[in-house]
C-alpha cells in the first residue's frame, strides 16, 4: 500500500514577543511563581498586519521551497485554526489564490480547537494513500485569543506550520506517516459562543479529564495497536499549552527528556494553538536523522487526540535562519497587535 510522506514543510512565527514576566508584572502577580507553573518564558504575538492567513502563507511558501514541488502541482488544501480571519470566507481558498495552487483544489477550513492542524494532516494522508491526489497541503495555524486577564493569555500565541505531503515514493520524501488514529469525546474543557470574542475554559478540568486522560488514552491506544514500545521511538512531539503538562505526560509513560528535546518549543514561544504540535514536529524534521522514529500526539479541546507514527526517510533539512530581530513588546503594545485595545 501506497503511504503518505513530508516532502516540504515550514514555520512561521511573528518577531514580535512578550515576556510572561510582564504580563504578570501588569496583573500585579508574581511573575516567578507563573513562570514556574508554566514553564513558559515568553510568547510569540501577531504584528499589526498579520492574521491566520498570512502566518499560513509564509509557513507554506516555506514548505513549498523545501519540496521542490510546483505549486501548480498541489490539488488539496486544509487549514486548521481556532483564528479565521473570516467567519464566513475560507483561508484555504485565499491561500489557494495566493499560493498559486491548482485551482481544482480540494479545500476546506478546519476546526478542533488546538489539533485541527493534524486533522487536516489525516485528511491530506487519506486522500493521497486512495490515489485521489498527488500532492495535497496540511496547515495548522493561529492568532490565539485570551481575555486579558484569563489564565489562558500567559500562553496563547501565533505562529503557523505547513505540511506538503506526497507518495512516500517520491524522490523528496523526507518523512513517511505509517500509522494514524483518533480519540474523541464530548470533553467541553474549553469553549467559545457564537459572538463571543474569548474563548472560556473549566479551569483545572481542562488538566484531567481534558489534556492527560485524552493523551494518555491514545499513547495506550498506539502502544497497544501499532504494538510499539516506547522506549524504542526517538522523538515525542505532544500538544504543548505550557511546559509543565507535555513533561508530566512523558514522565507517566516512561517518555524520558532526550525523546521530547528536539519538538518541545513551548518555553520561547508559547502556544500556538492549531500549530503547537506541528511547530514541534518541524523542529524535528530539521534535527532528525534516516530511519528515526517520530511520534506525534496532538490535542484538541471539546475534546480529542490525533496520533501519528512516522520513519524518516533522509536526514533531516534545517530551515533557513530567521534573520529577523525579536521585537519585544510593553503591555499596551502587545493588547494593540492582539486587538484587545477596544475590549
Amino acid at each position: 500500500m501506497t503511504h503518505s510522506a513530508i516532502l516540504g514543510f515550514g514555520a512561521y512565527l511573528p518577531k514580535y514577543r512578550i515576556k510572561i514576566s510582564d504580563i504578570a508584572r501588569h496583573w500585579e502577580q508574581d511573575p516567578a511563581s507563573l513562570l514556574s507553573g508554566l514553564g513558559v518564558e515568553e510568547k510569540s504575538v501577531p504584528g499589526l498586519d498579520e492574521d491566520s492567513f498570512t502566518l499560513a502563507f509564509e509557513a507554506a511558501q516555506l514548505a513549498l521551497k523545501t519540496s521542490g514541488i510546483p505549486p501548480s502541482r498541489v490539488s488539496a488544501i486544509f487549514v486548521g485554526s481556532e483564528s479565521h480571519p473570516y467567519a464566513v470566507k475560507p483561508t484555504s481558498g485565499m491561500l489557494v489564490s495566493a499560493l498559486k495552487l491548482d485551482p481544482f483544489s480540494h479545500a476546506a477550513d478546519l476546526e478542533f480547537a488546538c489539533k485541527s492542524g493534524t486533522a487536516g494532516m489525516q485528511i491530506v494522508d487519506s486522500f493521497i494513500r486512495s490515489g485521489q491526489i498527488n500532492f495535497g497541503f496540511a496547515i495548522g495555524t493561529d492568532t490565539a485569543q485570551s481575555k486579558p486577564g484569563d489564565a489562558l493569555e500567559y500562553t496563547a500565541a501565533a505562529g503557523a506550520a505547513a505540511f506538503l505531503l506526497g507518495p512516500d515514493s517520491h524522490k523528496n520524501a523526507l518523512c513517511r506517516i505509517d500509522k494514524t488514529l483518533s480519540y474523541t469525546t464530548d470533553t467541553p474543557d474549553f469553549w467559545r459562543a457564537v459572538n463571543e470574542p474569548y474563548p472560556r475554559h473549566a479551569g483545572r478540568f481542562t488538566g484531567e479529564p481534558g489534556y492527560f486522560h485524552h493523551t494518555r488514552e491514545t499513547i495506550s491506544a498506539v502502544v497497544k495497536e501499532w504494538k510499539i514500545k516506547l522506549p524504542e521511538i526517538n522523538h515525542v512531539v505532544f500538544h504543548m499549552p505550557n511546559a509543565k503538562f507535555p513533561m508530566r505526560i512523558a514522565k507517566e509513560c516512561g517518555i524520558i527528556k532526550e525523546q521530547m528535546r528536539a519538538g518541545f518549543i513551548v518555553p520561547s514561544i508559547g502556544n500556538t494553538y492549531s500549530a503547537c504540535s506541528l511547530i514541534g514536529l518541524v523542529s524535528v524534521l530539521e534535527q532528525a536523522k534516516k530511519d528515526e522514529l517520530i511520534l506525534v500526539v496532538s490535542y484538541g479541546s471539546g475534546s480529542g487526540c490525533d496520533a501519528f507514527l512516522m520513519t524518516m526517510l533522509k536526514n533531516g533539512k534545517p530551515l533557513p535562519i530567521d534573520e529577523r530581530e525579536r521585537e519585544y513588546l510593553k503591555y499596551d503594545e502587545y493588547l494593540e497587535h492582539s486587538g484587545m485595545l477596544s475590549s
